[in-house]
This record gives C-alpha cells, structure tokens and sequence, in this order.
C-alpha cells in the first residue's frame, strides 16, 4: 500500500511517502507561519525521489488536530483535495497520538502536550505497550497550572512529550516522578504509523473534521458585517 501523510498541525511541518510501512521519501520544517508555503514544494519533492504520481496513491492521512488553525485547515484540504482528485480515501489522525507514539519509554505512562495558544494546551495520557501507546482517555484543553495537577496527581512514572518548552517556565518543576523527553512535534511518518490500524481495515472511507478544540484567534462579527454590509437592515 502506497500512502502519502501530511502532518501541518504544528510548527513542524512535514509530509511523507510510505509503501508498505516503509518510508520511501520525507520532507519537514519548522515555522510556525509556513505551512502553506512549504507543502507543495514538499510534495513535489517527495513525488520527484520516488517517481510516484498522485494516481499511485491508496490512500492519505492528514493530521486532523489538535493544534495550529491555519495548519491544521491547510492539511486537511490539500489532503481532500488530493485525494477528490485521484479517487482515494482520506484518514485523519491526530498529532497527540503521533506524539506518544514516538516517546522513547517502556513503562511510563506518557503524557502529551501540543500547544494550542492563548495560553492553552492540548493534552492526552497514554499507557505504553509492545507495539506502541494505548490513550488513556479524550484529549483535554488546559491551562498549563492545570496540566501540572494532572502530572503530579498521575500514581505512575510520567514522560512528558510534545511541546513542552512552549510551557510557562517552571510549569514541571518539582514534579520528581516525572521526565521530560522527545520528541517535541508530530511527523508525517508517525502520523502515517498511528494511523494504521484504519488504514488495515478493509473500508477505510471515514469523515474527517478538524480537531481545534478551542474557538480561533480571530473571529467573525457576522452582525456587525450584516448591519453595515449591502444586506443590512
């Protein structure tokens, strides 16, 4: 199975080209601002190394969220977009479990961190298991004091991953049983592998929304525009 992943959710961008699991082409940055402008010259790159066209393809994950809006609506498009085009479906996975997947750690039960802004934070617990991670629960949107009860309160020895540097200083200090590790983003491979088991089934078609999980930056006073636009009152 050829598969194409897309992971723009986070300021590490990041698109990749597997066949049977196996990483044939990648290609990622980071930039918080960047991710429109680096994914097409990224796929083509990608296409280039391996000589694959769209039409090869079986099928396209995309990270859904949580994480960056402007990311997170580029992906999926393109995502859908591509694959309209060529007839294939489209998976969505989300950048926590690309995350704790990739945490190096055997008994430690995982904690996931993406930073949604405003001072909020994405976060998911994860038992780890031969193989891979098993989620603990549904991710839940906190405020960094709120993650650090979460943390300490966990009876387990905890590995902390994700964007743990975009926590204010000192949110973990103190914390004795837990540890900070890698990696700090998703990736488009990880994203590929946490996906997988839908990828296995034999009808992978599914519906894939946008996982924000807080309301956007900048929002759209629809009334005001109304009251002043041609079709006011």
């Amino acid at each position: 199975m050829k598969i194409l992943a897309i992971d723009t959710a986070t300021p590490a961008s990041s698109v990749a080209l597997l066949e049977d699991r196996e990483v044939r082409a990648n290609a990622a940055r980071v930039d918080r601002r960047g991710h429109g402008a680096f994914l097409v010259p990224a796929l083509d790159f990608c296409f280039d190394q391996v000589g694959w066209t769209a039409g090869d393809l079986d099928a396209i994950v995309v990270d859904i969220g949580p994480g960056l809006y402007t990311g997170i609506r580029v992906g999926i498009a393109s995502a859908q977009g591509l694959a309209a085009a060529v007839g294939i479906p489209v998976i969505g996975a989300t950048s926590l479990d690309a995350i704790a997947l990739r945490a190096a750690t055997g008994r430690r039960h995982i904690w996931a961190v993406v930073d949604v802004r405003r001072g909020e934070y994405a976060v998911a617990g994860y038992k780890p298991v031969p193989g891979g991670v098993i989620k603990d629960g549904p991710p839940q949107l906190v405020a960094a004091d709120h993650f650090r009860a979460l943390v300490e309160s966990d009876p387990e020895d905890v590995l902390v991953v994700g964007d743990v540097p975009s926590l204010p200083e000192g949110t973990l200090r103190g914390v004795h049983r837990a540890k900070v590790g890698r990696p700090r983003y998703p990736s488009a491979e990880a994203l590929a592998e946490a996906a997988s088991a839908t990828l296995a089934k034999a009808d992978v078609s599914e519906d894939v929304r946008p996982l924000y999980m807080r309301e956007p930056d900048v929002n759209i006073n629809w009334d005001l525009l109304r009251s002043e636009g041609p079709w006011g009152a």
